[in-house]
C-alpha cells in the first residue's frame, strides 16, 4: 500500500532565529516617595505655635491675648495631622474658632467698632463721618466705601453674624477663591493664577488669621486687590477697574493697587484698556465717596486725610516704631513730619517712574510691584503701625508658584530616545 506524504506539521516548520534586542536601558533613578508627612510641615506649625503663644504673653489687648492662646492651641493640633490636612485644621482651630467666640461675646478691635457705628451714622444722617470729633475712637480714617461692611449691625441690630468681621473675611475670602478658577483660555491660563494650596497656607499663617478674628479691616482690600489685578493680567479692563474701584473707595492703601494694574492693562491689551479700566473705577470711587464729601466737606478732610497723617487734634493709635514714625517724631518743631512726608513722596514718584519705565505684564509681577509700594509707603509714612505689613505678606505670597513647576520651568524638557531599528531577517529563514 502506497503511503501518500503528508504536509509538513507546524510543529515540524523551521523557526527563524529571534532578531537580537538591544539591552535595556537602565531607569532613571526616582525619588522615593514619602510614607509619612513632611517634616517641614511639623516645623512649620510648632513654628506658629510658638509665636501665638509668644504673642499672647506680651501684648495688652485682651483680643489679641485670647487669639494667641487659642492659636497657639490650634497650631500645636494641626502639627500632629497628616501634612495634607494641616491647613484646613490650623484654619478651622486657629481663625474660625476665635473669630466665633469673640463675635458671639463681642470682643473686637477699636476698627470694627468704628466701621458698624459708622454705618449707623451713615443711615441716620447721611455721612460716616463724626461733626466734632474730640477723641481717637471719633475718628473714621476710612473712606465711605468701607462703611457698607457696617450696615448688617446697623440695620439688624448686634449679633454674633451681624459683626462686620463675617463681612470683611467674605470679602477677602471669595474674590481669592474666584482667583483660583483656571481660565478657559491658554492665553489667561498663562497668566499666573492663584493656587488654592496658596490659598489655604495663607489662610492660616498667623498674620492673615489673627487679621480674621479680631479686625479684618484691611482684607477685604487685600482679596479684591490680588483678583484685580489677575484679571488685569488677563486682559479683563473693565473688571479689573470694578473691583480696584471698590478697594479703592475703602482705603487709600488701594490706590497703588490700580495704578498698577493700569500698568499691567498697558503693558498687554495698550492704552484702550487703560482708558475703560480708570473710568470704570474712576466713576465707583466717585459715586460711593464723592456724595460723602459734599456733605460735610470739614468732617471728611478731618477724618480721611488730617487722622492718618498725625494731623488730627487726636492722637493717631497707628504709631509703630517703624522709620517714618521714628523720623517725625525725632526732630523738632514738626520738620522731621515734613521730612517724613518728602520721602514719601519720593518713594511714590520712583514707583510711577518703574511703572512706565518696565510695566509688569503678569499677574505675579503685578503684586510684587504693588507689595514692594506698599511696604516702601507703610516704612516712610508718620503714622502707621506694623499690622498693615499684611499687604506685602499676602501679595507676596498669593501668586508664588508651585515648587515643582518652578523645577520644571528651569530644566530642559528630556529628549525622545528614537527606538532601535530592528535587525532585518536573513534570507530563506
Amino acid at each position: 500500500m502506497t503511503v501518500l506524504p503528508t504536509a509538513p506539521t507546524a510543529s515540524a516548520a523551521p523557526t527563524a532565529p529571534a532578531a537580537p534586542t538591544a539591552p535595556a536601558a537602565p531607569a532613571a533613578p526616582t525619588r522615593p516617595e514619602r510614607l509619612r508627612p513632611p517634616r517641614r510641615s511639623y516645623v512649620l506649625y510648632v513654628l506658629y505655635a510658638a509665636l501665638a503663644a509668644g504673642f499672647a504673653l506680651v501684648t495688652q489687648l485682651p483680643t489679641h491675648r485670647f487669639w494667641g492662646a487659642v492659636a497657639a492651641v490650634g497650631y500645636l493640633l494641626a502639627a500632629l495631622v497628616p501634612a495634607r490636612r494641616a491647613p484646613a485644621t490650623a484654619f478651622a482651630l486657629s481663625a474660625l474658632l476665635p473669630l466665633l467666640v469673640l463675635t458671639a461675646t463681642g470682643g473686637a478691635q477699636l476698627e470694627v467698632r468704628v466701621v458698624e457705628e459708622s454705618a449707623a451714622r451713615l443711615l441716620d444722617s447721611g455721612t460716616p463721618y463724626h461733626g466734632a470729633p474730640a477723641h481717637a475712637p471719633d475718628y473714621n480714617p476710612y473712606l465711605p466705601g468701607m462703611a457698607l461692611f457696617g450696615l448688617p449691625a446697623a440695620v439688624f441690630g448686634d449679633g454674633p453674624f451681624t459683626d462686620a468681621r463675617w463681612w470683611l473675611a467674605l470679602c477677602f475670602v471669595v474674590p481669592l477663591l474666584v482667583a483660583t478658577r483656571t481660565p478657559r483660555t491658554i492665553e489667561a491660563a498663562s497668566t499666573s493664577p492663584v493656587r488654592p494650596a496658596n490659598v489655604l497656607a495663607l489662610l492660616a499663617c498667623p498674620p492673615v488669621a489673627m487679621s480674621l478674628a479680631v479686625s479684618g479691616i484691611d482684607l477685604p482690600l487685600i482679596g479684591l486687590t490680588c483678583l484685580g489685578l489677575l484679571l488685569a493680567a488677563r486682559g479683563r479692563a473693565g473688571s479689573a477697574g470694578l473691583l480696584l474701584g471698590l478697594a479703592s473707595a475703602m482705603k487709600w492703601t488701594a490706590w497703588p493697587a490700580l495704578a498698577v494694574a493700569c500698568a499691567v492693562l498697558w503693558a498687554v491689551r495698550g492704552g484702550r484698556a487703560v482708558g475703560r479700566c480708570a473710568l470704570v473705577a474712576t466713576a465707583l470711587v466717585t459715586a460711593l465717596v464723592l456724595p460723602v464729601a459734599l456733605r460735610d466737606p470739614g468732617a471728611f478732610a478731618q477724618h480721611v486725610i488730617a487722622f492718618p497723617l498725625g494731623l488730627a487734634d487726636a492722637p493717631t493709635p497707628a504709631a509703630s516704631p517703624l522709620p517714618g514714625q521714628l523720623l517725625a517724631t525725632a526732630l523738632p518743631g514738626g520738620s522731621g513730619r515734613v521730612v517724613a512726608l518728602a520721602l514719601l513722596a519720593a518713594g511714590a514718584l520712583l514707583m510711577a517712574v518703574s511703572l512706565y519705565v518696565r510695566p509688569p505684564a503678569t499677574a505675579t509681577a503685578a503684586a510684587n510691584r504693588v507689595a514692594l509700594g506698599l511696604l516702601l509707603a507703610l516704612t516712610l509714612a508718620p503714622a502707621s503701625r506694623f499690622g498693615y505689613l499684611l499687604y506685602p505678606l499676602v501679595l507676596f505670597l498669593v501668586f508664588r508658584p508651585d515648587r515643582g513647576a518652578r523645577r520644571s520651568r528651569g530644566r530642559p524638557a528630556p529628549r525622545a530616545q528614537a527606538p532601535l531599528p530592528s535587525r532585518p531577517s536573513r534570507p530563506g529563514t
